[in-house]
């Protein structure tokens, strides 16, 4: 198990937040990974943290061949973009929108006037050249949700070996996950392999398994 901790790495950003990344994979970034962030898993290529600050936000910009999901954890945004244009995220919302071969430009925007937190994630999609899509989410409290991979013969998430679930565990609850996985606390605080693991902690492991000694909230990556 390695565990990378958010207030270790460097705080950077641009436009209008403030971030700090955990996940860079070589894949897209080659020489340009920061130090002690991890490389990703399977196709699952970046992974920020980052605060809106008041009022601020991204401006316009385009992704092709992306898949970028938007883990809202406190505060509101607002989107604009070629895709779903004026839809409003608030904590617990989660945004996934897919570029594929035709692209997508988007803003997002925090409309209040105190910071917010919003976790993005980047994912190679699989086959090249699919039209562009975008979903959303609302997170239930207490379960675990898949928002990201699963087979080409469903329609729930968008398609991928690699997969993203998030998850509530309430304090003294427990949450495991076999094989090889990457695994971000967003919020609480608990336990793996007799490690303390808390907000802002990135675990990288073989069988996963955390006992929360607080409620928790944490996002879940894995390959299929």
């Amino acid at each position: 198990m390695n565990i990378i901790r958010r207030n270790s790495l460097r705080r950077g950003g641009f436009a209008g937040l403030r971030e700090t990344r955990l996940v860079m994979s070589p894949r897209i970034f080659r020489g340009s990974c920061e130090s002690g962030t991890s490389p990703g898993i399977g196709r699952f290529v970046y992974l920020a943290d980052a605060r809106f600050m008041p009022l601020g936000e991204t401006r316009m910009h385009a992704h092709k061949e992306v898949d970028v999901i938007s883990v809202m954890v406190e505060g509101r945004i607002q989107h604009e973009g070629s895709m779903e244009h004026g839809q409003e995220l608030h904590a617990d919302s989660v945004q996934v929108q897919r570029a594929g071969g035709e692209g997508f430009t988007h803003n997002e925007i925090n409309p209040d006037d105190s910071k917010n937190r919003m976790i993005q994630l980047w994912v190679l999609p699989e086959t090249p050249g699919e039209p562009a899509g975008y979903q959303m989410f609302e997170s239930k409290s207490g379960e675990r949700e898949r928002i990201y991979g699963g087979s080409t013969e469903q329609d729930e998430t968008f398609a991928s070996r690699t997969i993203i679930e998030i998850a509530e565990v309430g304090a003294g609850g427990k949450l495991a996950q076999a094989g090889r996985s990457l695994v971000y606390m967003t919020t609480g605080v608990g336990e793996n392999d007799n490690e303390t693991i808390r907000e802002g902690d990135l675990v990288e492991s073989t069988n996963f398994n955390f006992t929360a000694s607080k409620d928790s909230k944490l996002i879940i990556v894995y390959e299929e």
